[in-house]
């Protein structure tokens, strides 16, 4: 046994053992970065901490360039559980969207939809306990919302909006409760972590699945969603249900790209059944579709799936199953480009009323590049470039909306659109730390533009230079 284990040791490539040590490196920062409490009280030290593991990661990923291929798939699964576990070390520490979805998860339990009250209804009340819904000294703590009280004593709730109707699609609350129901008494919030960590590892196990089996690229590019600091922190740590719309989202193009259209198409329609946010995708899954017929195989099933997950919802509400959705879109300023530091890098050069509809224009016209240029064959390609400009369009200040893009990166290979993701994390919490969290956010949204931009250019001179060489060199067979 311990021969044949320093046999494997020893048929390890150097840039194998490397990338694990680096990869080990990236581990114990993590745990550092997320277990350390200072999104309120010290952003900047924070901040340090997630540059740390964002250095570490580039350069773990860096050194499984020349790893064979087997040894690579292998260390890129096992890191995944690595870095998915360091989530796990702590309560969520920058958001407070879990503890919606336990409360979610637990009125579905008790049966009444998630969908019909606000937390802070008086007529929820029997279902709150003092975890959820702290009293008295206990409500001075960061982060809580105070609720009415009939009594003299401060009543308070770890909900954010918890005068608002649930916001989650119908697959969302489905997940919601079916973690509820599984999770064992007192288990608080530590299941929806363990789940996001399960689903996470699922991501990076699919992604390699699509890039071995469809030959469509580089495998090691999986690294990118398997080691990113994002996931354990927005996809363990803070839970976001996020993770299930992206697992949904790489399934489902994975199926397409493999031209099963009905399943592959079906599946898009649960990511956006999920989180909405999805939807952005759908250009990508139309890549090079010409005719209208080949169209609707992947709009109708997408769009058919999203309306049934909608109806037990419907039928058991008595409230909109849209719940605050429409409240959401105005208060993060998406209808009014001054709210919320919102199109921040296209106010830099354009008037406050002109940002909206060159939005429209912008995305119209990179829709239309795909739907006429794109790959069917690498639907992701398409996917990735669609989303990424709407995020460097809508500068969002939520670092989770990440989740979304990172996959979809690891898929294309195209490493340049990351920055979009560490922007966010940027925005999120590195903001904070200036005087002008604004302008803070603003100028690494910027950053990440030019990144993607030079990104794109260095591509093409390559390509260009590769073509030349291919010209200019005779035949000698």
């Amino acid at each position: 046994m311990i021969t044949a284990r320093t046999h494997g040791l020893r048929s390890l490539s150097p840039r194998a053992v490397l990338a694990g040590i680096l990869l080990a490196a990236l581990a114990a920062s993590l745990v550092f970065a997320i277990d350390y409490d200072g999104y309120y009280t010290d952003p900047a030290g924070l901040s340090w901490r997630y540059a740390a593991s964002w250095l570490l990661f580039a350069a773990a990923v860096w050194s499984l360039r020349k790893v064979p291929a087997r040894q690579a798939a292998a260390l890129i699964l096992a890191g995944s559980a690595l870095v998915e576990a360091t989530g796990l070390v702590s309560a969520p520490r920058t958001s407070t969207d879990a503890y919606r979805y336990a409360w979610d998860g637990r009125v579905q339990a008790a049966g009444i939809s998630p969908y019909d009250h606000a937390p802070a209804d008086a007529a929820l009340t029997r279902l709150r306990d003092n975890w959820l819904f702290p009293t008295s000294a206990a409500c001075k703590g960061i982060g809580l919302a105070p609720i009415p009280s009939a009594g003299g004593s401060a009543h308070c709730t770890r909900i954010n909006r918890p005068a608002v109707h649930t916001i989650y699609p119908p697959i969302a609350e489905a997940y919601f409760y079916g973690v509820e129901q599984l999770a064992p008494p007192g288990a608080r919030l530590k299941p929806f972590q363990v789940a996001g960590a399960a689903l996470a590892v699922a991501v990076t196990a699919a992604l390699l699945m699509i890039l071995t089996r469809l030959r469509c690229g580089d495998l090691r590019t999986a690294a990118f969603w398997a080691w990113c600091p994002a996931v354990p922190v927005e996809a363990v740590n803070n839970a976001h249900a996020d993770v299930l719309g992206a697992l949904l989202t790489v399934a489902g193009l994975g199926l397409l790209a493999a031209r099963h259209r009905l399943s592959g198409s079906a599946l898009l329609g649960a990511a956006i059944a999920t989180k909405l946010m999805p939807a952005v995708v759908l250009p990508g899954a139309l890549s090079g579709v010409r005719r209208v017929r080949d169209a609707a195989a992947v709009l109708v099933p997408a769009t058919v799936f999203t309306a049934l997950a909608y109806i037990p919802y419907l039928l058991a509400s008595h409230s909109s199953v849209f719940g605050y959705l429409r409240g959401y879109v105005q208060e993060e300023g998406y209808e009014d480009a001054t709210a919320r530091n919102r199109y921040a890098l296209l106010s830099l050069f354009l008037p406050e009323a002109w940002a909206v509809p060159a939005l429209v224009v912008i995305m119209l016209f990179v829709t239309g590049y795909v739907l006429l240029r794109g790959d069917p064959k690498r639907p992701w390609n398409g996917a990735l470039l669609v989303t990424g400009t709407a995020f460097l369009l809508l500068t969002p200040s939520y670092s989770w909306y990440a989740l979304l893009l990172i996959p979809l990166v690891a898929l294309d290979g195209r490493w340049e659109w990351l920055a979009i993701a560490a922007a966010g994390a940027a925005a999120y919490v590195t903001s904070h730390a200036f005087a002008d969290p604004a302008t803070a956010s603003t100028t690494a949204y910027a950053i990440a533009a030019a990144a993607v931009l030079t990104g794109c250019a260095l591509r093409r001179q390559t390509r260009a230079t590769s073509y030349s060489d291919a010209v200019m060199t005779p035949d000698r067979s």
